[in-house]
C-alpha cells in the first residue's frame, strides 16, 4: 500500500508540474501573440500618422499662406486662424499616434520650454473659469528634446490641473534653470536642468494617493483612464529627467518636470529668417502631390525657386543635369519614404556619390524614424518633420545653405 500510495503521490505530483508547464506554455503564448498585435497596431498607426503628416502639411502650409494675403481684424484672418488650430489638434493626435508606433524612440531636437508651453496651450480646448499666471524668463537654458512627446506631457499635466478644480480656478505656469546639486533627493545626472513647475487651487493629494499619483490605471476621478500622469511621467523619465509632485490636503498641488538643459540656442518657430539676398535654386523629391504644390509657394516665400522630381532616380538624373550645364542646386529636400521608386535614405547616398558637397535636408511624416534623429549620420546636413511651418522651412534652409557654406 505505501508503494502504490508514493505511486500516487508522484503521478499527482507529475500531473501538477505538467499543469504548471501548460500555464505557463500559455502566458508565453498570450504574451507573444499580444506583442504581435502590438506591433501590428503600431505599424498601422505609424502609417496612419504618415499619411496625415502629408495632409497636414498641405493644410497648414496654405492656412500660413492663406494668412499672408488677409489682414488682421478681418473675419477672413479669423477663419482661417480658427483652421490652422484645427489643424494643430490634429497635429497632436498624428504625435500620440507616433509616441504610440516607436515604442519610446524619440525626435530630438534644440527647441524651448517657453515655445512648448506656448504651443500646448495655444492648442488646448479653452475652459470656463480657469485663469493662467506665467513665469517664464527669458534666459531659460534650452532642451534638446522630441517637441511632440514633451508638449505631450505638458499638456496632461495643464489636463490634470484644470480638472483638479472642476468650478475654476488658478493655474501657475513657470520655470527656472537649476542645476542638479541645488535639487535634494533627487536622482539626476550632474548638469544644469530646466524645472518646469505647474500649480494648481485644487483640493489637493492625500498622502495615501500621492505615492500612487503615476502609477497605471490609478485615478481619482471620472472619466480618466489613469494614464495621464503615467505617460508624462514615462515621457520625462526617457528624456533623462523627473517629475516630482507636492501637496497637501486643501492647498493644491505642484508638479515639477526637471529636464536636462541643452547649452545652445533655440530658434523660435515664429522667428522666421529673412529672404536670402539673391534667389536660392531647391530641388525637391517628394511623391505627394499636393505636397508639391504647397511647398512651390513656400520656397517663394523663402526667396527660392523649385524643381521637383517624384522619387531618387529621377532626382539623381536632374541633379547631375543641372551640374553640366553649370547651374547647381543650393540645397536638396528629399521625402524619406515614397510610395514607388528610390526612397530618400537610398536617393542621399547616390547623391553623394556624384557630390560630396550636397546639402541634403531630409523631411518625412515618419518623424519616429531613426534617420530623422541621427540624419547627419547618414549625410544629411538639416531636417524637416512634416507637417512643418514657413518659419521652419525658412530656417532650416537658411541654416543648411549658409552656415554650411560660412564653415
Amino acid at each position: 500500500m505505501k508503494d502504490e500510495d508514493k505511486s500516487k503521490e508522484q503521478l499527482i505530483r507529475e500531473l501538477s508540474e505538467a499543469r504548471k508547464r501548460i500555464a505557463e506554455m500559455k502566458t508565453v503564448e498570450s504574451e507573444i501573440v499580444h506583442s504581435q498585435k502590438m506591433e501590428s497596431l503600431g505599424l498601422l498607426a505609424g502609417g496612419i500618422a504618415h499619411e496625415f503628416n502629408n495632409i497636414l502639411t498641405a493644410i497648414v502650409g496654405n492656412v500660413i499662406l492663406a494668412k499672408m494675403y488677409a489682414k488682421p481684424g478681418l473675419e477672413v484672418f479669423d477663419i482661417l486662424t480658427e483652421v490652422e488650430k484645427a489643424a494643430q489638434r490634429a497635429e497632436d493626435i498624428t504625435e500620440q499616434l507616433l509616441t504610440f508606433s516607436k515604442g519610446g524612440m524619440m525626435f530630438r531636437k534644440l527647441t524651448s520650454v517657453r515655445e512648448i508651453v506656448g504651443e500646448t496651450l495655444s492648442r488646448g480646448p479653452d475652459s470656463a473659469g480657469i485663469k493662467y499666471e506665467f513665469f517664464l524668463p527669458d534666459d531659460l537654458y534650452a532642451v534638446e528634446a522630441d517637441e511632440g512627446q514633451i508638449r505631450q506631457a505638458v499638456n496632461n499635466l495643464v489636463v490634470n490641473a484644470r480638472q483638479a478644480m472642476p468650478g475654476g480656478g488658478r493655474i501657475r505656469i513657470s520655470a527656472e534653470n537649476v542645476s542638479a546639486d541645488s535639487v535634494s533627493g533627487l536622482s539626476l545626472k550632474e548638469g544644469d536642468y530646466v524645472r518646469l513647475s505647474i500649480e494648481d487651487e485644487g483640493p489637493g493629494i492625500n498622502d495615501a494617493h500621492i505615492e500612487k499619483i503615476f502609477d497605471p490605471f490609478f485615478t481619482t476621478k471620472d472619466r480618466s483612464s489613469g494614464l495621464g500622469l503615467t505617460g508624462s511621467f514615462s515621457i520625462v523619465r526617457n528624456h533623462g529627467g523627473c517629475i516630482t509632485v507636492e501637496s497637501k490636503p486643501g492647498s493644491g498641488a505642484v508638479f515639477h518636470v526637471y529636464l536636462p538643459a541643452a547649452h545652445g540656442k533655440a530658434i523660435p518657430p515664429g522667428d522666421q529668417k529673412q529672404l536670402f539676398p539673391t534667389r536660392r535654386r531647391i530641388l525637391v523629391m517628394d511623391d505627394e502631390e499636393i505636397v508639391r504644390t504647397v511647398l512651390e509657394r513656400m520656397l517663394l516665400q523663402c526667396g527660392c525657386e523649385s524643381i521637383f522630381a517624384r522619387e531618387g532616380s529621377e532626382m539623381i538624373d536632374i541633379y547631375k543635369h543641372a551640374m553640366i550645364e553649370g547651374h547647381p542646386f543650393d540645397a536638396v529636400i528629399i521625402d524619406l519614404v515614397v510610395s514607388a521608386g528610390m526612397g530618400g535614405k537610398e536617393a542621399v547616398g547616390k547623391l553623394l556619390e556624384i557630390d560630396p558637397g550636397a546639402r541634403a535636408i531630409v523631411s518625412s511624416g515618419y518623424s519616429d524614424d531613426r534617420i530623422m534623429s541621427d540624419f547627419r549620420q547618414y549625410g544629411f546636413k538639416g531636417v524637416l518633420a512634416k507637417p512643418y511651418r514657413l518659419s521652419t522651412l525658412s530656417n532650416v534652409l537658411h541654416e543648411v545653405i549658409l552656415d554650411t557654406a560660412a564653415q
